[in-house]
């Protein structure tokens, strides 16, 4: 099959930062993993293929789907979704388009028999790991140097001096090992809380990583993203806008389904259009010249709007995702299953106990029934994977019309 197979490998940035081809992932997120197996679909290709951990989870959603949506055009829409995709749990020979590509996974497909001619040399492993470091952003932010509005500051840290000097000057930072998972790996401190623990995982990050990334702490209003795709021949583009919310610890908690013009309407609240406009044409020049033709795929660049005295600043580098990534996902579910007079939230759900998604999966079917318009949802929930006793983690919509 030459047709493109998608998987969900959520195991991504903690595998790169390992970065080596026996890496294995905590048992919590190799659930993830399994649980969410099915979550490229809303996203591949007609024609394409999903790799799943199980068959059975596939049937299962099929089922489950269909119970919600017994009849009518959401029946119709929903069934050939799943009927657009082949469904797999092993696909030798196949090009296949993970989450992103880890030398864990490429050891992984290599022992399932996929060819190597599907797979990537360890030469371009090594260019992608290095264009996935936290670190990249120090050649992004130059390119905004004075630009009114603009803020954002980092500094690259090699020895545990220059970490200590960084926060006695700064008085509160946010420490960020160049590579790990969102919202893992990091440490907000203080002059005050600066001791001898944080300072051995710093120690620590500065040894197997090389670097450690600091940066002030600003005061934050909103959390927002650029979407891009970059192609085959070094070509990046625009794909549209994400909005999330985060928590205290800068954990992914959900993003908001929002049409690019509603978001363009709630940051210009802080920013003109126009200067939104400007920021996203040179990060499409700098992203341009930083990847080249050694990335091919969807990627993102995570931003921040910043209270400061004067009014508000937008920080237009705080990380590159150069990976498939939850706001390119909710872009594409908004743009392709929401009505646009309809908005709602993609929420990623992790339920401590067995038992806990299926009540909440029961409880929201109930409450929250779907609607459909012109063969998009309305209002109502849409369950993304599937749902059993057993699961940890679930995917979802929650869509209502926009008042």
């Amino acid at each position: 099959m030459h047709s493109p197979v998608y998987l969900f490998n959520p195991d991504y940035d903690m595998a790169m930062a390992n970065f080596t081809p026996y890496y294995k992932a905590p048992a919590e997120i190799q659930r993830m993993a399994d649980n969410l197996s099915v979550l490229p679909v809303w996203f591949a290709g007609e024609g394409s293929g999903v790799k799943v951990d199980s068959l059975e989870r596939v049937a299962l959603f099929r089922r489950q789907l269909g119970e919600i949506c017994p009849e009518g055009e959401g029946r119709e829409v929903l069934s050939g979704l799943l009927s657009s995709v082949d469904w797999t749990e092993q696909w030798p020979s196949a090009r296949y388009v993970p989450w992103g590509w880890t030398p864990a996974l490429l050891h992984r497909l290599r022992l399932e028999g996929v060819d190597e001619e599907f797979l990537p040399s360890a030469e371009e492993m090594q260019r992608i790991r290095y264009l996935s470091s936290r670190e990249r952003c120090l050649e992004i932010l130059p390119a905004f140097a004075g630009w009114e509005g603009i803020c954002g500051e980092m500094k690259a840290c090699k020895q545990l001096t220059e970490v200590d000097t960084f926060i006695r000057e700064r008085g509160q930072v946010i420490l960020k090992a160049p590579w790990s998972g969102s919202g893992r790996g990091l440490w907000k401190v203080s002059a005050a809380s600066w001791n001898a623990q944080l300072a051995g995982w710093a120690s620590r990050i500065l040894k197997v990583q090389g670097r450690l990334m600091a940066e002030p702490i600003y005061d934050k209003v909103a959390d927002f993203a650029m979407e891009f795709f970059s192609d085959e021949n070094g070509e990046v583009r625009f794909v549209g806008y994400s909005y999330f919310e985060t928590d205290v610890h800068g954990n992914y908690k959900a993003n908001r389904l929002l049409s690019n013009t509603a978001i363009e309407e709630r940051l210009s609240r802080y920013v003109s259009l126009e200067r939104l406009s400007c920021i996203g044409a040179c990060l499409e020049a700098s992203l341009k010249k930083l990847l080249g033709q050694a990335y091919q795929g969807y990627l993102g660049v995570d931003m921040m709007v910043c209270r400061v005295e004067d009014g508000y600043r937008i920080h237009p580098c705080v990380e590159i995702n150069l990976r498939m990534n939850m706001g390119v996902l909710s872009r594409i579910l908004y743009d392709r299953y929401v009505h646009p007079l309809s908005e709602g939230e993609y929420v990623v759900e992790h339920y401590l106990r067995e038992g806990e998604a299926l009540s909440f999966h029961r409880e929201m079917v109930e409450k929250y029934p779907l609607e459909w318009k012109e063969g998009k949802v309305a209002s109502g929930y849409l369950p993304l994977t599937p749902v059993r006793e057993d699961i940890r983690f679930q995917a979802y919509l929650r869509v209502e019309v926009w008042a």
